[in-house]
C-alpha cells in the first residue's frame, strides 16, 4: 500500500509509539504548549486522530517562566499489563518524571519523580518484569546513556545507575530506547544533534546493561549526505511491531520549503518499513541506505479497517491503491468543547477564554500580556501548520470588540510572528498587519474601519506556499467561512521569517496559526477553516 510522509504533518517532533492489540498509540514533544504530550491514535499507521493529552493539569505540567522550547521533551510511550505508562523530561521543572493511567482515554497520573538527570527518558520490561529506565546522563564525569531498574509507578531507583554506551561516534547521543528481540537487547539512539546531521544508531546486548556492540551499517536511517531531499535530520526514532508481525519505524524529519536549508512546518512525524536481516539487524526502508521517501510503499496494518477502507483511493501515476490522510483542518465553535487541536502558550487562565457553542463564537478577553513577550502566557490559541500551501478564514467580530488587538498570527514564538487584526486606538477601529523578526516589530498596515462598517465582520484569510504567507481581509455581513468575498491583499511575510534557522536562539518548534487578543476583548464567529492547496507531486 503506498502512502505519503510525514504521517503527521507540521510541528510533531520526537514520536514514541506502542502498540495495544490492533491499536497504535504515538506520542510527541511539546515543548512550552499546553496541554502537554499530544496522544494520537491509529489502526493502520497512516491515519491518525488526535485523542487527547498526556498532560492536561498543572499539577502535571509547570510551565510558569518557560523559555521558548523549553517545558517537555522528548516523551516516551509504554504499556504493560494493562497499564500505560508515559515518561519525559520538563526542563522548566523538576526534570524526568512518569505518568499512568489504565484506560488511555481517561485521566493522567500525577507526576512520579525520578532522581536523574538529563533528558530522553524511556522504560523498558525484561520477560521477569522489572523495569528499566534509560535516559541521557553523566556518570562519573562521562556523558551517555544512563540505565537501572525503577518502580514505574512511584519512580524510585531500585538498582545501580550503568552508563550503558556513549553512542557511535555522533555528538549528543540521545533519545534512547530499549527493545528485546530474539534474546537480544537492542538499544537504539539517535545523534549528531536534531540538526541537519542527525542520525538514528542501534547496537546490541545479550546483557540489558551491556556491553553494546554497534550495528556494522549505522547509522541504520540518516539523510545529512542527501541534502537534495526534501526530507532532511532524520532521526529520534522509535521502533513497533504490527499484530502481523512486520516492523515499522517512527522518526522525526523535517521537509525544508526551498533549495536553502530552510523549514518552518517544524520537526514531523514520519514513517517507515523496517525488515531484519539474517544476522539480525534492522534495515529501514527498502532502498538499504537508510533514506526515506515522501511516498513509501509497504504492507501496512489494519487493510480491513473501514477508516482504511474509506481513505484508500487509486494513485493517477502507478494504478496502484494509495492510502490518503485529510490534514486539513475545520474548528467548529458550535461544537460542545473546544477543539483538541487548539493549545495554550504556557499555562493559560482559563477565565480569559469564554467558548460558547450555543451562539458559535470564542471570546478571548486579551491582557497586557502581548505575543511579544517571552516566558509570559498571552491569551492566544494555536494550531499547527500542517503544510506548505494552505488557506487559512476566520470571522472576526468588530462590533463590541473592546480589544486594542485580536485576530489571527502566524506565528513561531515571541520573537517571530505575522499577524492581522482589528485594532483600536484614540481614532476609532481599523484593521492592522503587523511584522516581528528577532527585536524587530512594525505596523505595516493601518485601514480606518467606518462606524457603520463596525455592524459588519471581519473575513480574515492567510495564504501560504514555499515563499511567504500572504494576508487578506473583507468587510462583510456574514459568518459562513466559505461565503465567496473577494478579499484585500494587506501584507506579507517571507517563510524564512518564520523558519527554525533563522531564530536567535536553539528552538525545536514550528509555525502556528494563533487566535489571540491584546488589551481587552475580541470574538471569533463560526470557527477556522483550513484548506490544504495542491502543493508538488509526490512520486514512488
Amino acid at each position: 500500500m503506498l502512502f505519503k510522509n510525514p504521517v503527521i504533518p507540521g510541528y510533531n517532533p520526537d514520536p514514541s509509539i506502542c502498540r495495544v492489540g490492533d491499536d497504535f498509540y504515538l506520542v510527541n514533544s511539546t515543548f512550552e504548549f499546553f496541554p502537554g504530550v499530544p496522544i494520537y491514535h491509529s489502526r493502520n499507521l497512516v491515519n491518525w486522530e488526535l485523542t487527547g493529552y498526556c498532560l492536561n493539569r498543572r499539577s502535571q505540567l509547570e510551565l510558569e517562566g518557560c523559555r521558548n522550547s523549553g517545558g517537555i521533551y522528548a516523551p516516551t510511550i509504554r504499556h504493560h499489563k494493562g497499564m500505560f505508562y508515559m515518561i519525559t523530561t520538563n526542563v522548566t521543572d523538576k526534570g524526568n518524571f512518569v505518568v499512568h493511567t489504565d484506560n488511555i482515554n481517561k485521566e493522567w497520573s500525577d507526576p512520579a519523580w525520578i532522581d536523574q538527570g538529563g533528558i530522553d527518558p524511556s522504560l523498558f520490561w525484561d520477560d521477569d518484569d522489572c523495569c528499566y529506565y534509560c535516559s541521557t546522563g553523566n556518570l562519573d564525569g562521562v556523558r551517555g546513556i544512563v540505565a537501572f531498574k525503577i518502580n514505574p509507578m512511584t519512580g524510585e531507583i531500585l538498582s545501580d545507575k550503568h552508563l550503558i554506551s556513549t553512542g557511535c561516534g555522533g555528538q549528543c547521543a540521545e533519545g534512547p530506547h530499549i527493545y528485546k528481540k530474539d534474546g537480544w537487547y537492542y538499544l537504539m539512539i539517535a545523534e549528531g544533534g536534531t540538526e541537519y546531521a542527525h542520525r538514528e544508531t542501534i547496537q546490541r546486548s545479550k546483557n540489558v546493561f551491556g556491553p553494546y556492540t554497534p550495528c556494522p551499517h549505522n547509522p541504520i536511517i540518516s539523510h545529512k549526505e542527501y541534502k537534495k531531499s526534501e526530507i532532511q535530520a532524520t532521526g529520534h526514532a522509535d521502533l513497533v511491531e504490527d499484530a502481523n508481525g512486520n516492523w515499522w519505524l517512527v522518526f522525526l524529519g523535517i521537509r525544508r520549503f526551498s533549495h536553502a536549508l530552510l523549514h518552518n512546518l517544524g520537526r514531523e512525524t514520519f514513517l517507515a518499513p523496517v525488515t531484519w536481516n539474517e544476522d539480525g539487524w534492522p534495515v529501514v526502508g527498502y532502498n538499504g541506505n537508510g533514506t526515506i521517501e515522501l511516498v513509501m510503499d509497504a504492507p501496512l496494518p489494519g487493510m480491513n479497517e473501514p477508516e482504511t477502507i474509506a481513505n484508500t483511493i487509486t494513485d493517477d501515476a502507478t494504478g496502484r491503491p494509495f492510502l490518503h490522510a485529510d490534514h486539513s483542518v475545520n474548528i467548529d465553535f458550535h461544537r460542545d468543547a473546544i477543539d483538541k487541536r487548539l493549545q495554550f502558550t504556557r499555562n493559560p487562565d482559563m477565565s480569559h477564554y469564554i467558548y460558547d457553542s450555543k451562539n458559535g463564537c470564542l471570546t478571548l478577553r486579551g491582557t497586557d500580556i502581548t505575543l511579544n513577550e517571552p516566558g509570559k502566557s498571552p491569551t492566544v490559541l494555536s494550531f499547527k501548520q500542517p503544510e506548505f500551501t494552505t488557506s487559512l478564514k476566520a470571522v472576526l467580530k468588530i462590533k463590541d470588540s473592546t480589544a486594542k488587538r485580536f485576530g489571527v498570527a502566524a506565528y513561531y514564538n515571541n520573537d517571530y510572528h505575522y499577524e492581522i487584526y482589528v485594532g483600536s486606538d484614540e481614532s476609532g477601529k481599523y484593521v492592522g498587519f503587523y511584522k516581528h523578526i528577532h527585536d524587530m516589530g512594525a505596523e505595516l498596515a493601518h485601514i480606518p474601519i467606518s462606524k457603520e462598517d463596525e455592524n459588519l465582520n471581519l473575513l480574515v484569510k492567510i495564504d501560504t506556499d514555499r515563499e511567504k504567507y500572504t494576508f487578506s481581509y473583507a468587510l462583510a455581513d456574514t459568518t459562513n467561512l466559505d461565503a465567496k468575498i473577494a478579499c484585500h491583499e494587506i501584507g506579507s511575510g517571507l517563510n524564512a521569517g518564520l523558519s527554525t534557522e533563522g531564530t536567535r536562539t536553539m528552538t525545536f518548534t514550528g509555525t502556528l496559526f494563533s487566535l489571540f487578543a491584546e488589551n481587552g476583548n475580541g470574538t471569533f464567529e463560526t470557527g477556522v477553516a483550513l484548506t490544504i492547496n495542491p502543493d508538488v507531486d509526490y512520486k514512488l
